[in-house]
């Protein structure tokens, strides 16, 4: 993840709006996209902030990974939303999806798998999809 703005920067780009420069005339005399110094005056409008949000939170971690993977033993077929309310914690399935991959963990079914006790869906000597042209009926 690529580093914030310097404090100083974001000091320079505000106080040039503050002359009274547009948004397009701040972003190509610093160097900088317009849509971030939108977001810098924004931020100092709404919240009285120049200065960068925390970024990231490493080594916070909502879920119990050894939790998760009993869960997955438990019940192997469950979905992320699933295990994600079992667990009992506030996150997304994309993290709940993460945090498997970290265990190795996937919904891949295995060659292993018992075959369906059904049965195959279709019978195995028919072709996929084409179907037999019938023979005519008139001759010619």
């Amino acid at each position: 993840m690529a580093a914030p703005y310097a404090q100083d920067l974001r000091d320079k780009v505000l106080a040039a709006s503050d002359r009274g420069m547009q948004t397009q005339e701040v972003a190509e005399v610093f160097g900088v996209c317009k849509s971030w110094v939108r977001r810098v005056k924004q931020r100092r409008r709404e919240h009285g902030e120049t200065a960068p949000r925390k970024q990231g939170s490493p080594g916070v971690r909502k879920i119990d990974r050894d939790e998760l993977a009993r869960l997955v033993a438990e019940q192997p077929d469950a979905t992320a939303s699933e295990l994600r309310e079992r667990l009992g914690v506030e996150c997304t399935d994309v993290a709940i999806y993460a945090a498997l991959k970290q265990l190795g963990l996937t919904y891949k079914k295995r060659r292993s798998t018992p075959p369906s006790r059904t049965g195959p869906t279709s019978p195995s000597d028919v072709s996929s999809g084409v179907r037999p042209r019938a023979a005519s009926t008139h001759a010619g």
